[in-house]
């Protein structure tokens, strides 16, 4: 008897197992279930589209020849990689965006150093450095395209004119740069912001210990400053980047890729190809292979991060 009821007494624990399994099961789709409407959303704007583009990239599909739509399998792919243009396209994107980021950073860091100390009107000054980051990328484009570089009204020419140089093309004859001018004047702001917010979040006791040992500020900035910027600087310039692998506006109003494709992106790329050349087939296969490349960077590069993050974390 004894021997049964012992036998018989773990079962209330099994019970109230089951029952807290339960309610920690309800928990956590009540506090699941508000993300739900955004999941389904994402979804259907961003992951049925890129399988309708993983199908058509499997066509040879011209819009050009009605009916002549029918499976290739992977020979878009193949006449992507030996295309000659989208070679020069994807080292246009990829000297467009480190050029933009590094440069940006730099700059950034600089107007962050300044801001970071107190003078009169650092309000002002904030305000006004911030100022480009909130202008639509098409007036921005617009705006230098017409007031500076223009060739017979632009600033730039007219200011060369002061000092008795004659003016220059500057669309024509530098468009990836004049491109990538208009990119880092949008972009440092934001850089400012990311590395102001990590300077003012500095210890400034370890900063006062280190001037009193007698640290010049030169040897402050590298052995303090910039280790604790490391990873708002690794943040923004992972956030350029994939931010500017998708800019299309700034290219279609300067420069329309051109001359050439000589200031032309990826994107602007994938455009000309399905809506100038009708190619729908091989646009989607370029879409699809900029998709994959930006996924496995900017994953990485994340990686990264975090495991700045997690580090710095831990040994606080």
């Amino acid at each position: 008897m004894a021997t049964a009821i012992a036998g018989a007494a773990p079962a209330p624990q099994t019970i109230l197992k089951s029952k807290r399994d339960s309610i920690s099961r309800a928990e956590g789709w009540r506090r699941r279930g508000p993300l739900l409407p955004a999941l389904v959303f994402m979804i259907v704007v961003t992951q049925i589209p890129f399988l309708f583009t993983l199908f058509y990239s499997t066509q040879s599909w011209n819009l050009v020849r009605p009916g002549s739509e029918h499976f290739v399998w992977l020979a878009n792919y193949t006449a992507v990689f030996r295309d000659r243009q989208f070679r020069e396209v994807a080292l246009n994107t990829v000297v467009m965006i480190v050029g933009t980021v590094i440069i940006s950073v730099v700059l950034g860091l600089i107007f962050a150093l300044l801001l970071d100390r107190k003078f009169i009107g650092r309000s002002v000054v904030r305000t006004l450095l911030i100022t480009p980051f909130l202008i639509t990328p098409v007036a921005a484009a617009l705006l230098w395209k017409t007031s500076l570089f223009d060739p017979s009204n632009g600033i730039i020419n007219w200011l060369l004119g002061l000092v008795g140089i004659d003016g220059v093309d500057w669309l024509s004859r530098f468009p990836l740069e004049c491109v990538m001018a208009e990119l880092i004047w949008q972009w440092t702001p934001f850089m400012m912001l990311l590395i102001l917010a990590g300077l003012q979040s500095m210890p400034h006791d370890v900063q006062e210990a280190a001037r009193v040992d007698g640290a010049t500020p030169l040897r402050l900035f590298r052995e303090l400053t910039l280790p604790h910027l490391r990873r708002f600087i690794e943040l923004g310039s992972v956030l350029g980047a994939i931010y500017l692998v998708n800019i299309f506006d700034t290219v279609y109003m300067m420069t329309q890729g051109g001359p050439g494709v000589s200031s032309a992106n990826l994107p602007y790329y994938i455009y000309q190809r399905a809506f100038l050349g009708f190619d729908i087939g091989q646009a989607a296969a370029m879409g699809v292979i900029t998709v994959i490349v930006t996924i496995i960077v900017s994953t990485l590069a994340l990686r990264l991060i975090f495991k700045s993050f997690s580090g710095t974390e831990e040994a606080a």
